[in-house]
């Protein structure tokens, strides 16, 4: 006798029921109808890419990648993310393409993770890629997008946390000397680390007006006054530029009418080498994980060799699932019960309800009976009782 076959799962992989799953395939259906209404066009990549090319312009840590060699032992990888493969086809399949393009995804992504780590290793990811602008505009467009992304999904309670890399540098590099301290100091901001934050610029000897500067920074969140705070602790250079590239953005939501739904937050840090300007993180009301997380990326396109400026954002399927709390209505549900000789009868009209766009499904009384649930019906027609219907 064989030995039964084991339940277990690789690490971080998951199967998703029937209930939830139509709720996934809801929100997925109401998210894409929105980014098409914004102009964007849907593209599809596949599964494995090469490490050598996606896998290491991705903006995920090599440790967290899926690697594999394929029958020519080169080493693929499954991919992490859609915007680098995204770049990697907008340079050669598109290349011919005017810019800026405007493309949208709906995709299963790989991370790896540790043990103790508790989160999936696949999961689905809905973005788009505004690539070829460098203007505010396009960075307004993928915020406000992001903005109704959310809300047809439903998720009523919502902020858009909006920071700028540039700003972030810029007061380290005016402040902090020694690079290795500037990395230092941005990798607490990147883990939320503040008290290991503030015991790191106390042991830098700073004069008091730029320990306090640093220490200020920690305080930037908030709205539009927000940026006239942010400038009175900069001097010139990055960090200035940044405080304009923001005000012009407030004014370009401000157009867009959804400057309530975001908060300035200029110690925002995400990975911390890939974003390039603007960069922001959705949460709903209640969780603890981002919902939606972009930004502009303006060094990707040019390592596939067509350089040019790029944002976008890419909502997190799961945490999407957990803040809406709405469940798509179920098609009425028909059960037809019928004896050997009425098969015929029963699949004519089973045909017929299901052009109703109704369910149908059908058993064999005799045969099924016992096993059935009759409380998930809204009707059922029992052909061998004259075809009377109950409830």
């Amino acid at each position: 006798m064989s030995k039964p076959l084991g339940f277990e799962k690789p690490l971080g992989m998951r199967d998703i029921l029937p209930d939830l799953l139509e709720k996934q395939r809801w929100l997925e259906k109401r998210v894409k109808a929105c980014m098409k209404q914004w102009g964007y066009q849907e593209i599809s990549t596949p599964t494995l890419e090469y490490y050598d090319t996606v896998g290491e312009a991705s903006a995920t840590l090599d440790n967290r990648l899926f690697k594999l060699l394929d029958s020519e032992g080169k080493t693929v990888v499954l991919r992490p993310d859609m915007t680098a493969p995204i770049a990697r086809v907008a340079s050669s399949l598109l290349k011919e393409e005017p810019l800026p393009l405007r493309l949208m995804y709906s995709a299963n992504v790989f991370r790896a993770q540790r043990n103790e780590a508790g989160r999936n290793a696949e999961f689905t990811q809905l973005g788009i890629e505004y690539i070829g602008s460098a203007s505010v505009d396009a960075d307004a467009e993928a915020i406000a997008l992001a903005v109704s992304v959310l809300k047809a999904a439903g998720v009523k309670v919502f902020k858009i946390a909006v920071g700028h890399i540039g700003f972030l540098e810029g007061l380290l590099e005016e402040i902090v000397q020694r690079m290795e301290d500037r990395e230092r100091l941005k990798e607490f901001l990147y883990h939320r680390d503040y008290v290991g934050f503030r015991h790191y610029v106390q042991g830098l000897h700073l004069s008091r007006e730029n320990a306090a500067r640093l220490y200020e920074l920690l305080k930037l969140r908030g709205g539009k006054e927000l940026i006239d705070r942010a400038e009175s602790i900069t001097v010139n250079g990055q960090a200035r530029k940044a405080v304009t590239n923001l005000r012009q953005l407030w004014e370009a939501l401000e157009a867009y009418q959804v400057e309530k739904y975001v908060l300035l937050d200029l110690n925002l840090l995400r990975n911390l080498d890939y974003y390039t300007g603007i960069l922001f993180e959705g949460y709903a009301a209640n969780q603890g994980f981002a919902i939606c997380t972009g930004g502009r990326y303006d060094g990707l396109m040019a390592r596939f060799g067509r350089p040019c400026p790029a944002t976008g954002f890419a909502v997190q399927m799961d945490s999407l699932l957990e803040a809406v709390d709405y469940q798509p209505e179920q098609p009425s549900k028909f059960l037809i019960l019928y004896s050997a000789e009425q098969r015929m009868e029963a699949l004519e009209r089973a045909r017929k309800l299901r052009e109703e766009n109704s369910a149908v499904v059908i058993a064999q009384r005799k045969e099924e009976l016992a096993a059935l649930d009759f409380s998930q019906y809204a009707e059922v027609i029992d052909l061998t009782e004259e075809e009377a219907s109950w409830r």
